[in-house]
């Protein structure tokens, strides 16, 4: 069944604040995002602005959902299935990174400095999670294949690694212990850290070609999990 008029004009109104939000993000960050900044700037009355996003906190929500949705299908449209697993993280890492690059202020409040007075609800977890859903397929793809060697049969450690992580970082596979999903998560955030590193100035003066240098350091973490 199509939309309404009435559903149509809210989903493109929620568009136009979400989109001044994140014009307030460039411009004072998530810590000053006020509603009634985005109100004015679009010309509403705050009231009306608020039986869209009842809080600060919900709009902040509704961009950190967006934006992990965002930066998940920039990978998973990275990633090819017939490709050699260190090629298909190579691409992936790759489409993280020009997405962060394209968008430094939203990836500033996903993986930046917490929001004071600010915290993300459960529920932003699976759009979060779709950058390392693809990772862990990846590792998954290549324990099937054999690309993996088999681990030595060490048994589960349950706190090392949750359950959660486990399953994203490959699933169950006898090439996939908790030293291969240490590994994993450790090449996970590396991804994220090395990002960031660039993303907020920190390699200004370490490295001469910051294309080269994340290209080595991806491989690197690659041959890290093994691929």
């Amino acid at each position: 069944m199509p939309p309404t008029v009435r559903e149509r004009f809210r989903a493109e109104l929620t568009a136009e604040i979400t989109a001044a939000a994140r014009r307030q993000l460039a411009e004072v960050g998530a810590a000053g995002l006020s509603l009634r900044a985005v109100a004015r700037e679009l010309g509403m009355a705050s009231s009306a602005l608020y039986r869209y996003f009842p809080s600060r906190d919900d709009l902040l929500t509704r961009l950190i959902t967006d934006g992990y949705d965002a930066l998940g299908a920039a990978a998973e449209d990275a990633d090819d299935p017939a490709a050699p697993p260190r090629e298909r993280w190579l691409a992936v890492c790759r489409a993280v990174r020009s997405w962060a690059r394209a968008h430094p202020h939203e990836y500033a409040l996903l993986y930046g400095s917490p929001v004071p007075g600010y915290a993300a609800p459960r529920d932003t977890v699976p759009a979060a999670a779709r950058v390392a859903v693809v990772l862990g397929r990846i590792i998954g793809d290549a324990a099937r294949s054999g690309a993996l060697p088999e681990s030595a049969g060490r048994e589960r450690d349950p706190d090392l690694v949750s359950d959660e992580t486990a399953a994203l970082l490959g699933g169950e596979h006898p090439a996939i212990d908790d030293a291969v999903r240490l590994r994993a998560l450790l090449a996970w955030s590396s991804v994220y850290g090395t990002i960031s590193f660039e993303l907020f100035g920190h390699l200004v003066g370490s490295v001469t070609d910051t294309d080269r240098y994340f290209d080595g350091a991806m491989g690197e973490l690659a041959a890290l999990v093994g691929l």
